[in-house]
């Protein structure tokens, strides 16, 4: 599948049902189940490596974890994380950067930032990467954020948010990942942009959802270092394997969700 049939599947109105995948034996699964895209999300430093956040991945990290998916899917779309520290240096550097996930399998880069990220997302796209931005709760910048906190919640925080997502779609980026912001919020943007929107604990109104893969399984726990019966599954998180009982019948159940917008529903929304 190429970027080109995502958007003839958003041009009659689909949404796009998007899971992070890390290896070759789930990239090859949910393939034959339908997912549109898959995410090579750092997240994988807190479901992988058991960190406490994704700061600490590489963009050699990156790299394995794209080749090895797209050793497994060979027909769906690959979009991968730019890890921290990696695009933020200078547009060349993020260039360089960008290409190496190109050249490990991937089709499209994901940026997380607005603001002077902008100049660097169009940077890439003139120069034939395609780009991803991520706005809303950006994870690489949750200390400065002061911890895993809803994003956009008042008016002037929320403009930004949609000035910056404006400014990317401007630049030509090929989606906008908004991330726990108000439901309302993302749909304004939405409905304003002409970016496509993904969704996560962003309401059911955008073009389309992602979920970390070991949320939907529900096997997520919590950081390594910490009991496991302290962990608290974020609000946009829904077990699909629970329901189903099998990983096969977890993923079509969520692409079946996604697409005929009854996930999320309004109690995994802001």
């Amino acid at each position: 599948m190429l970027l080109s049939d995502i958007s003839q599947k958003i041009q009659r109105g689909d949404k796009l049902a998007m899971l992070t995948c890390y290896d070759a034996t789930f990239a090859k699964l949910m393939e034959s189940e339908g997912v549109d895209i898959l995410l090579v999300g750092d997240s994988l430093g807190m479901v992988l490596h058991g960190q406490t956040d994704t700061l600490q991945v590489t963009l050699q990290d990156m790299c394995y974890h794209t080749r090895t998916v797209a050793a497994g899917a060979r027909q769906t779309v690959i979009m991968a994380d730019m890890p921290y520290g990696t695009y933020e240096h200078g547009q060349e550097l993020a260039l360089q950067h960008a290409q190496q996930l190109i050249n490990s399998g991937a089709h499209i880069v994901k940026i997380e930032g607005g603001g002077a990220m902008v100049n660097t997302a169009k940077y890439l796209i003139d120069r034939g990467i395609s780009v991803c931005a991520h706005l809303g709760f950006t994870p690489q910048s949750v200390n400065q954020l002061g911890g895993y906190k809803i994003q956009g919640k008042t008016e002037s925080a929320a403009n930004i948010i949609m000035q910056d997502a404006q400014a990317m779609s401007d630049a030509g980026v090929s989606f906008v990942l908004l991330e726990m912001v108000p439901a309302q919020l993302a749909r304004t943007i939405t409905q304003s942009i002409n970016a496509p929107t993904i969704g996560i604990g962003a309401g059911a109104d955008c073009s389309g959802q992602v979920l970390v893969l070991q949320d939907l399984l529900g096997i997520y726990s919590g950081p390594a270092n910490k009991p496991a019966d302290a962990f608290k599954a974020p609000r946009f998180v829904r077990n699909f394997l629970s329901e189903t009982g099998s990983v096969q019948s977890a993923v079509r159940a969520y692409i079946h969700a996604v697409k005929a917008g009854t996930f999320p529903a309004p109690q995994h929304s802001y």
